[in-house]
């Protein structure tokens, strides 16, 4: 085995994503040594670690698994999927986990897969945080062991310890709970005695497959690293990876563009250069790790906040639309009263949101553009405590959002709801309330790994 380089394959930003296959095929005939992909985020918000579901369709997870799962069979190198079921549940381990397993028999692959779980308990948390073990980090506060109560689902997010050892233990293929994006494609060439600093700075580069090139739809890249740095380029012929966005990829999701913390320490890249090989490849030099005095696992938790129901309308008439923040004043008094009224419901029992698309929904007041839209879409989403409470005040909300006068009109309008009915449940709504590191002595000792592995004469 050439331990001077290790080549890393990241066919996309994401299981499930979609990628060309022949951007895999010609990875692997680059060389290729471990295929690295992530399987989920919380980009997309506190739902689906709250309810432990995913937010891709089998079908998805399941077209590019097969891809993936049949190249690193024919190649004989590993492969490592993280935050699996986009949460890094137990629940979603699992799920990859069946999908993958489906596969394997299905194509007589004979691979032995390793699940790792991130899922935590929160008496176990509890007794940590007594101990003084668990950290808040910015912008919360001290954590209440009642929060941990309070959560549907709590997970640690993985370095790259974890995945290592699966690989060590024979796995072929890793299935990790919630992991660091980084961690996934870092692990193999640790492993593997590359040096920490390219290998992390590699790994965060490449997290998002073709993201760091000139056509991030074309499909994924492949990074070779060795003991001096690390080289990127795009598995699509037609893409390019250039200096600029290269580097670029540093200033994704990171507080800081030099340095970036993961469990077992800090990539500093503060002095890295970044250099065009040819026209499609770059070299990276000079990249840094730095261990950290305490190995730290950050926790993710979500609990349900509440339930919610929501009702959209859109507006064109041009004497509301030119005074549409007032209109949607007036909008939340009048409701504010019929409900009182009707319900008899204080503001302390629901909560009303109004998102005016096409005005200022996105940005709010950072808006920069203040000339009246020609026409808006009004979201009202309704957060109470029980379901029936959120649909009882959007539905008093309703005949607002119909016909509504703005001041000083002398007729009702009419807006356009886009569906019958007008009221949509959302079901239970979700938030994080854990932003939290808890100490290790072991970066190993919260997670758990199961060897499942592949029958002796397949």
């Amino acid at each position: 085995m050439d331990d001077t380089a290790v080549r890393i394959l990241v066919p996309a930003g994401m299981l499930g994503a979609g990628f060309p296959p022949e951007t895999v095929e010609r990875g692997i005939a680059l060389g290729t040594d471990v295929i690295a992909i992530d399987g989920g985020s919380t980009d997309s918000g506190p739902f689906y670690l709250g309810s432990a579901s995913p937010k891709t369709t089998r079908a998805q997870v399941e077209c590019d698994l097969r891809v993936l799962l049949r190249a690193a069979s024919a190649a004989r190198i590993p492969l490592v999927v993280g935050s699996c079921g986009t949460g890094g549940t137990d629940a979603g381990v699992d799920w990859v986990a069946g999908i993958a397993g489906d596969i394997i028999a299905a194509e007589g692959l004979g691979l032995t897969v390793a699940a790792v779980y991130s899922e935590q308990k929160a008496s176990a948390l509890a007794g940590r945080l007594a101990a003084g073990a668990v950290h808040p980090l910015p912008p919360l506060g001290p954590l209440d062991a009642r929060t941990l109560e309070d959560c549907t689902h709590i997970v640690g997010m993985m370095g790259h310890e974890p995945i290592e050892a699966a690989l060590r233990g024979g796995a072929q293929v890793v299935l990790a709970g919630r992991a660091t994006d980084t961690a996934v494609a870092a692990a193999y060439p640790l492993m593997r005695g590359m040096p920490p600093g390219p290998t992390w700075h590699a790994a965060k580069i490449v997290e998002c497959g073709g993201q760091c090139t000139t056509n991030p739809r074309a499909g994924g890249v492949l990074a070779t690293i060795d003991r001096d740095g690390f080289t990127v380029e795009p598995l699509d012929p037609a893409a390019a990876c250039t200096p600029a966005s290269v580097a670029a990829h540093m200033l994704y999701e990171t507080a800081d563009p030099f340095r970036m913390r993961e469990p077992a320490g800090t990539i500093d890249v503060t002095r890295a250069t970044y250099r065009a090989l040819d026209e499609r490849t770059v070299r990276v030099e000079g990249s840094e790790f730095e261990p950290a005095a305490q190995h730290t696992v950050k926790l993710e938790g979500a609990r349900i906040s509440g339930y919610e129901t929501m009702s959209f309308t859109a507006i064109r008439d041009p004497r509301i639309t030119a005074g549409i923040e007032e209109w949607a004043a007036l909008l939340l008094r009048v409701l504010g009263d019929r409900v009182r009224a009707t319900l008899d419901l204080g503001p302390d029992d629901y909560a009303v949101d109004i998102r005016l698309y096409g005005h200022n929904a996105v940005l709010k007041e950072r808006e920069p553009d203040t000339g009246p839209a020609r026409e808006v879409g009004v979201m009202l989403l309704v957060h109470a405590a029980d379901q029936a409470t959120a649909t009882a005040v959007a539905k008093v909300a309703n005949p607002l959002l119909l016909h509504l006068p703005a001041a000083g009109m002398s007729y009702l309008p009419s807006t356009a709801f886009p569906f019958s009915p007008a009221e949509t449940e959302r079901g239970p709504a979700y938030e994080f309330v854990l932003n939290h590191v808890v100490d290790v002595a072991d970066p190993a000792e919260l997670f758990r790994t199961e060897y499942r592995k592949a029958p002796a004469d397949a």
